[in-house]
Parts: structure tokens; sequence; C-alpha cells
């Protein structure tokens, strides 16, 4: 065993409760068209089910910005919200919703 540790992730950036389920939401809605990507997904019943659980998750996304405009969080810090989808792989499971390169 050589004792090597992956590198450390940076800290998850300070977030409202509602901003959380933003970002886990947004994510959950990337996971599964990630899934349901034709130039990706070998099976039509492995996409089938994730188009069926697309319009769950899109209604879990639509759910948390309602619920910051009606906290009056009007407003969506971009760059902190990018901080924590680093930090939670958002650009691996971005990636899997476009087409691969040829």
């Amino acid at each position: 065993m050589s004792g090597v540790l992956p590198p450390e992730l940076p800290p998850l950036p300070a977030l409202t409760r509602a901003e959380c389920r933003l970002v886990d939401a947004y994510l959950d809605v990337l996971d599964v068209l990630g899934r349901v990507n034709p130039a990706r997904c070998e099976h039509t019943y492995g996409a089938l089910r994730a188009a069926q659980a697309l319009a769950g998750k899109a209604a879990e996304l639509r759910d948390a910005l309602e619920l910051m405009h009606e906290r009056g969080e009007n407003e969506l810090h971009a760059a902190t919200l990018a901080t924590a989808l680093r930090v939670l792989d958002g650009e691996r499971r971005s990636s899997l919703v476009t087409v691969p390169p040829g």
C-alpha cells in the first residue's frame, strides 16, 4: 500500500436550505438526462425508465426554485452555486448529457 490519498475536495460553500434543494434537484435532473441520452445509453428500457423519472425530477427542481422565490431568495448566486456543483461532481454529471466526442 502506498498510502496515497485522493486529493481532498474543497469545502462545500455555505448555502441556504433552499439553495441546497436547488443544487440537489438540478443534479438529479442531470443524472436522469444522462441516463436517457440516446448518444450514450444502450437499451430502450433503461432510457424509458429514466424518461419516466424525468417528470418527477423536473417537478422537484421547480419546487426548489418556487421555495426560494417564496422565501424572498430572488437572486441566484451563480459563482457560489457553481462551486457547490463542482464539489458535488457536477462537471462529470453534466458531461453525460452532452453528445460524446466523435
